[in-house]
C-alpha cells in the first residue's frame, strides 16, 4: 500500500457485503463489480459570465439592505491570478461552463477596449480582451469551454426570430484565440424565461422556433461543438420542459438540467442548516434526477445526461454553503450521480458567492474544494456497484482508482452529527478522514491535520493512515476516504 502514500482522498466508497447493522457491513474490493462509467470530466464547475464581465451579482451577506436589493457590483474576475490558476489546475480535466442568466443578454463586442454601454436590447458587454482570459484560462487548468448565447431582444431579426449574428462572432473569436468551445447550451434556464432575458411573453413554441435555428447553424459553423440542452431549472412555474422538448424535436447531443436543493436566504427562503445532514435533504439530488431522466427517455432516448449547473441553494449560496457543512452534500452528490449514471456535474461556481469552492477575494480553498480536489486524485471513471449497506446514516460509493492500476478508492460518509458508525475492512487500506471543530466551520482537517496551502500557494501533501484489516469506526459527521488494492474490476 505504500505505492498509495501521499495521494489524495478516495471520494467513494463501495459496501459488497450485507452487515448485520451494528457495524458489520463489509468493504471487499475482490467483489466489486463494474456498474458504468462517467465522462473523464465528470467533476467542473461553473465561471459565471458576469464573473468575466463585471457587473451586478449576488450581494455579501455582510452588506446590509437584501431586501432592497439582492445584488451589488463586482469587477471582473482576475482569470490571470496563479492561485487562482493553480488551484483549477488541480481539479483538471474539467468543462469549464461560462454562462448564467447574465450570459442570455450580453453583447460580444469583439474589441479589446474597455466595455462601453451595451446596445438596445442587451444588459452588458463581453470585450475580446476578457474572452481572451476565458480561452487563456482554460488551457492554462486544462479545461474545456461550456457556454450558452445571447436570446436577449436585441440579438433577434425584425420578425422577433433569434439571429446567430452574436454566435458567430464568438465563435470565431474563440477559433482565432486558439481555442474552441467544446459544448453549447442554446440559452440559460429556458424554464425560467419570463425573467430571464428574453423578449416578453417568450414560450415554449419561440423557444422551439429559435432552437431550431440554432441547431441548423450550429451543425454548419461548429459541427465540433456538443449541442447541449435544454439546461432547465424547476417544473414548478414558467415554462416546462416537456414543452420545451416537444417544440424542438430531436437535435440534442446531450441532456442537461440545472439542480438546487433551496433558494438562499437571499430569495427569501430560510432553512434550517440542521436538516442539511437529513436523508430527505441529501436524496433531493435523486428526485431532480428522476424527472430529467423521465423527460430524456421519452423525448431523446439514450442521450447521455450532464448536470450543468449545482450547487446546495440557488441566488448565490446560503452562508453555510461556504463551510464544511455543505461539503457532505458535494461529496454526497457526486456519488449518488455517478452512480445514476450521469455523465458531467458542474458544480456552481468555482469562485464566486458563498457557494464558490474558493474564496471569491481570496480564492483560498473552501472546505469543499478540498473534497474536490480528492475526488479528482482519486476518483476514475469506471464507477463500481457499492451492493448493500445495512448501517443507517452510512452512505457509500466507490469507483476504481484514477491511476493506480487494481485499485479502488472508497467512500464512507457518516451523516449521523452524534454517532459514530463502523465497517469492516476485507483488506488493509490507506484512509483519510475529513473533519471540522464544528459543522459550520470554515477549515477542515484531515487525519487531525488542518488543510491550508503552503506560504508558496502549493497545496499540501496528503499523508495516510493505514487501516488493518477488520473493524474500522467512522467518526460522528465525518467522511472517511479509503484507498484498497486487489479489485479485479479495477485491472
Amino acid at each position: 500500500m505504500q505505492t498509495f502514500r501521499r495521494i489524495g482522498l478516495a471520494l467513494i466508497i463501495s459496501v459488497t457485503s450485507l452487515g448485520t447493522g451494528n457495524g458489520a457491513d463489509i468493504i471487499a474490493p475482490a467483489h466489486m463489480k463494474a456498474a458504468g462509467t462517467i465522462d473523464a470530466r465528470f467533476q467542473s464547475y461553473n465561471v459565471e459570465m458576469v464573473e468575466v464581465t463585471g457587473g451586478r451579482f449576488w450581494k455579501p451577506y455582510a452588506q446590509k439592505g437584501m431586501r432592497r436589493d439582492r445584488y451589488a457590483y463586482r469587477p471582473p474576475v482576475d482569470l490571470a491570478n496563479p492561485r487562482l490558476r493553480k488551484l483549477a489546475a488541480a481539479l483538471g480535466p474539467a468543462y469549464m461552463r461560462v454562462s448564467g442568466t447574465w450570459a442570455n443578454a450580453t453583447f460580444f463586442a469583439d474589441t479589446d477596449g474597455a466595455a462601453s454601454a451595451p446596445p438596445a436590447g442587451f444588459n452588458s458587454v463581453l470585450t475580446r480582451a476578457q474572452w481572451r482570459g476565458v480561452v487563456d484560462f482554460a488551457h492554462a487548468v486544462d479545461a474545456e469551454i461550456v457556454t450558452s448565447f445571447a436570446v436577449s431582444p436585441g440579438n433577434r431579426s425584425p420578425d422577433g426570430a433569434w439571429t446567430p449574428d452574436q454566435t458567430q462572432r464568438l465563435i470565431d473569436a474563440t477559433r482565432q484565440l486558439g481555442g474552441r468551445i467544446a459544448a453549447a447550451e442554446f440559452m440559460n434556464e429556458p424554464t425560467l424565461a419570463a425573467t430571464n432575458g428574453p423578449p416578453t411573453g417568450y414560450d415554449a413554441k419561440a423557444y422551439g422556433r429559435d432552437f431550431n435555428i440554432f441547431r441548423d447553424w450550429i451543425r454548419r459553423a461548429a459541427p465540433e461543438t456538443l449541442i447541449v440542452g435544454p439546461g432547465s431549472a424547476g417544473e414548478s412555474s414558467g415554462i416546462r420542459t416537456r414543452d420545451l422538448l416537444a417544440a424542438t424535436g430531436p437535435g440534442l447531443d446531450r441532456v442537461s438540467y440545472h439542480h438546487y436543493n433551496t433558494l438562499s436566504a437571499r430569495c427569501g427562503v430560510h432553512d434550517d442548516p440542521r436538516q442539511v445532514l437529513s436523508e430527505d435533504w441529501l436524496s433531493r439530488t435523486d428526485a431532480a434526477l428522476t424527472i430529467y431522466r423521465g423527460l430524456r427517455d421519452a423525448f431523446e432516448p439514450g442521450k447521455p445526461i450532464w448536470l450543468t449547473e449545482t450547487a446546495n441553494a440557488a441566488c448565490g449560496g446560503n452562508v453555510w454553503d461556504a463551510t464544511f457543512l455543505d461539503t457532505f452534500r458535494y461529496l454526497d452528490q457526486l456519488g449518488r450521480l455517478a452512480k445514476a449514471g450521469v455523465q458531467v456535474v458542474m458544480h456552481n461556481t468555482l469562485a464566486a458567492s458563498d457557494y464558490g469552492l474558493l474564496d471569491e477575494r481570496t480564492f483560498r480553498p473552501r472546505p469543499s474544494y478540498w473534497g474536490a480536489l480528492l475526488w479528482r486524485r482519486l476518483m476514475g471513471s469506471t464507477v463500481l456497484d457499492p451492493g448493500m449497506v445495512s448501517t443507517t446514516g452510512l452512505h457509500v460509493y466507490a469507483h476504481c482508482h484514477a491511476a493506480a492500476n487494481g485499485a479502488v478508492s472508497v467512500l464512507l460518509i457518516n451523516t449521523s452529527r452524534h454517532q459514530p458508525r463502523s465497517a469492516t475492512l476485507a483488506v488493509s487500506a490507506e484512509s483519510y478522514t475529513l473533519q471540522a471543530d464544528h459543522l459550520q466551520d470554515t477549515n477542515v482537517q484531515m487525519n487531525g491535520k488542518r488543510l491550508s496551502l503552503t506560504d508558496d500557494d502549493d497545496l499540501p501533501h496528503f499523508d495516510a493512515r493505514t487501516m488493518a484489516q477488520g473493524q474500522v469506526h467512522l467518526p460522528p459527521a465525518s467522511m472517511t476516504f479509503l484507498v484498497m488494492p486487489d479489485a479485479a474490476a479495477c485491472r
